[in-house]
């Protein structure tokens, strides 16, 4: 991977280092380490390790060239494991490269009527983000973080608002933390991805401009090697549809599908 100067002093995107992906089992999340593997230790964050997914996917990543995977227990929801399950993998070999990957979709329905689901939603893809990004921006010296934002974030829909609130509220997270890293050895990589056709999304109609996670994957290993932090949009066309979005007058936008 080339060089690039940035302040006068010269920044390479790491390729050693440990790769640690919150989210082990996720499409994109597996997609991101799949490219980054080579040589260097993998662990998975995951919440059944023992699942045969889990095992799938090591050795996917064994064949790509991991020097070693490892594959442990992770429940977003125990905020207080975050700290101990970052620094604990920071121990035996520094983390230069994490990836947030993990949230839900959960039951739009369902959350308009049950607070229980709406708070299971906000819970994830939200409180259990910033606390994951906040231990990693906190532990690790430099390196790349990715968290990933959503076009559902950039205004909200009637069809999805509770998911897309909570995208909303990590997108603006995420500008702050960028801020916060700006002219360190440390880059935030913010993911604003369309429809993603994944397991995540599976029986769900694709949307206009919807990508593979490969597609993203691709995108995201890109903006990691320009050694500085920043947020994309992917695909790139996508931040047009996103001006678009917000001048479409409330009494259409309400009408607006997911």
């Amino acid at each position: 991977m080339s060089r690039r100067i940035r302040g006068g002093r010269t920044v390479e995107p790491p390729t050693t280092g440990t790769v640690l992906v919150f989210g082990g089992t996720s499409d994109i999340g597996t997609a991101i380490a799949l490219r980054v593997c080579s040589g260097r230790r993998v662990v998975l964050a995951m919440r059944e390790p023992e699942r045969a997914d889990a095992r799938a996917i090591a050795e996917r990543l064994r064949e790509a060239g991991a020097a070693s995977i490892e594959c442990i227990r992770f429940e977003a929801t125990e905020l207080e494991s975050h700290r101990r399950i970052v620094e604990s993998v920071h121990a035996a070999e520094e983390i230069t490269t994490a990836v947030v990957a993990f949230g839900v979709l959960g039951d739009q329905a369902r959350a308009e009527r049950d607070e229980s689901e709406a708070v299971r939603i906000g819970s994830v893809d939200y409180l259990a983000q910033i606390s994951a990004l906040t231990v990693l921006a906190d532990v690790m010296g430099r390196g790349n973080i990715v968290a990933f934002s959503s076009i559902a974030g950039w205004r909200a829909r009637r069809a999805n608002y509770v998911y897309g609130s909570t995208k909303a509220g990590l997108d603006a997270f995420c500008q702050g933390l960028a801020d916060r890293l700006h002219g360190s050895a440390l880059h935030l990589i913010t993911a604003r991805p369309g429809f993603v056709i994944g397991s995540m999304t599976e029986g769900m109609t694709p949307a206009i401009m919807s990508v593979t996670p490969d597609e993203v994957a691709d995108a995201v290993v890109d903006a990691a090697q320009r050694g500085r932090s920043t947020t994309v949009w992917i695909p790139r066309r996508l931040a047009a549809l996103a001006l678009v979005m917000r001048l479409v007058p409330r009494p259409i936008w309400r009408h607006m599908p997911r």
